[in-house]
């Protein structure tokens, strides 16, 4: 009786479309909120290119007040922002989610805290870049992004258990860069001088050996977007949210 119901569930289940099986994305953005609407774009564009016709992605989203959490990455209270992220997680899940995107790189610094919190997967975004990585054949990258991000080594271990060497700037390169972020980037402005630093910080990191660069700070692509460059760019936020559809279209 037992296994003939299972049949029949399997069965209809089986009949089921790809729209009608699509898991639903939770995301926490806001972080900031000019990257959030690429990820909104691509995640749905992504998912209308795979299913073609008026299907878009099944999509939750909480956005956080940047101001508050870039409070507390300034003091590094890495527990009250892991213990907000995490509530916020639980809310998403409790609404229904079937996975969470933290919508930034930094953010991936307390990812275990907010894993422990919730039962649905977070889709991290340094696994999914340095998969990403992997697939190019590429063995040395360069990380741009906040301080947080290049010095913590959260980044650099999700890197190495994938036979992947991480190259960082220097102190002075590192200190632009990070306020680029937090106070043009992170406010919306876009400085033509700005881009041609980053510019010229990449192509110091090439010169160190670099065989690609991990745009480690979803505002970094839409600063330097149109660029090309010798070596493959990768854009995190981005295959962030494919990773993310592939996970609800299977």
């Amino acid at each position: 009786m037992i296994r003939n119901v299972i049949r029949w569930v399997s069965s209809i289940f089986g009949q089921l479309s790809k729209e009608q099986r699509m898991k639903t994305i939770g995301i926490i953005g806001g972080l900031t909120w000019h990257s959030t609407v690429d990820y909104y774009r691509i995640l749905n564009e992504t998912v209308a290119e795979r299913l073609g016709g008026a299907n878009s992605a099944k999509i939750l989203m909480y956005s956080v007040n940047f101001a508050e959490i870039k409070a507390l990455t300034f003091s590094q209270d890495w527990k009250a922002i892991g213990e907000m992220v995490g509530g916020i997680a639980k809310r998403l899940e409790t609404a229904g989610a079937d996975c969470i995107l933290l919508g930034a790189n930094t953010m991936h610094y307390i990812a275990g805290d907010v894993q422990a919190a919730i039962s649905i997967p977070i889709i991290h975004i340094a696994e999914t870049t340095a998969e990403a990585i992997v697939q190019q054949q590429i063995k040395t990258v360069a990380l741009l992004g906040t301080v947080y991000t290049m010095e913590m080594g959260f980044y650099q271990e999700k890197l190495s258990a994938r036979g992947i060497d991480t190259i960082i700037p220097d102190d002075e390169d590192r200190a632009f860069i990070n306020h680029a972020i937090y106070e043009e980037m992170g406010i919306g402005q876009f400085l033509p001088a700005t881009k041609e630093r980053f510019l010229q910080i990449i192509e110091k990191m090439v010169a160190a050996g670099a065989q690609g660069i991990i745009m480690g700070c979803t505002e970094i692509p839409m600063l330097l977007r149109g660029e090309t460059c010798e070596v493959p760019l990768f854009d995190t936020g981005s295959i962030h949210a494919v990773a993310a559809v592939d996970f609800a279209l299977t």
